[in-house]
């Protein structure tokens, strides 16, 4: 499937899917998004965890995971309640704020190397008992920093993805570099919570290419 027909599919809808408006499921990505992003705009990342803001944090991010299909089959978020992710979230506010303005078009030796980095430390909050996986935390990185795409079965499909590692950033960097013109084309803003109007916060480039993956994903997968 060509960038363009499936970031619009996305955008718009087809079946099922209703698309990106203000009710409807893939806007949790906004919500979540806006929330930490505002922090870091704000220059108070390390506030996301302290005790006017820990609970909200937690919620903010269980909701958006609950939305995106990471509290169903064998995933140990299922016997937890949002409280678990506080470990997590006092680890993203320890966090190099550099991780927010990482991209898909800057994915450099350097940059890679943090978001390998900012794997890890995820993986470590989370617990190393929990076997947290690829999926779940790129959908943690995506959601909260915006800056990788979230590794599920659609965007592995799409564009020959194992784990997140520097080969697989590097086939994504590839991946923008070709589609470049397309990608950038877009300004996509995300939607305010309290009014549904959109606010001045744009989607990343890494979020254009997860929507372009997890449409052509389903696609490929759905002619098998």
């Amino acid at each position: 499937m060509d960038v363009k027909t499936a970031i619009d599919t996305y955008l718009n809808g087809s079946g099922k899917n209703k698309g990106i408006t203000p009710d409807e499921r893939y806007s949790s990505f906004d919500y979540c998004y806006n929330y930490f992003y505002s922090f870091f705009r704000e220059n108070r990342t390390a506030e996301l965890a302290d005790e006017n803001n820990i609970q909200m944090s937690s919620l903010q991010l269980g909701n958006y995971l609950a939305s995106f299909g990471m509290m169903r089959g064998s995933s140990f978020l299922l016997e937890k309640s949002v409280r678990h992710y506080q470990t997590l979230i006092t680890s993203i506010s320890k966090m190099d704020p550099i991780f927010w303005k990482i991209d898909a078009d800057s994915y450099n030796e350097e940059n890679i190397e943090l978001l390998l980095n900012c794997k890890n430390q995820i993986f470590e909050a989370l617990g190393k008992e929990n076997k947290p996986t690829d999926t779940l935390i790129t959908k943690i990185m995506l959601g909260v920093f915006g800056n990788v795409l979230a590794y599920d079965t659609n965007v592995k499909k799409s564009l020959k993805l194992n784990s997140l590692n520097e080969k697989s950033l590097l086939k994504i960097k590839d991946f923008y570099e070709k589609n470049s013109e397309i990608i950038d084309s877009y300004e996509i803003y995300t939607y305010d919570f309290l009014t549904s109007k959109n606010t001045d916060i744009k989607y990343t480039k890494a979020k254009l290419v997860d929507m372009y993956g997890f449409i052509d994903g389903m696609s490929k997968i759905r002619q098998h």
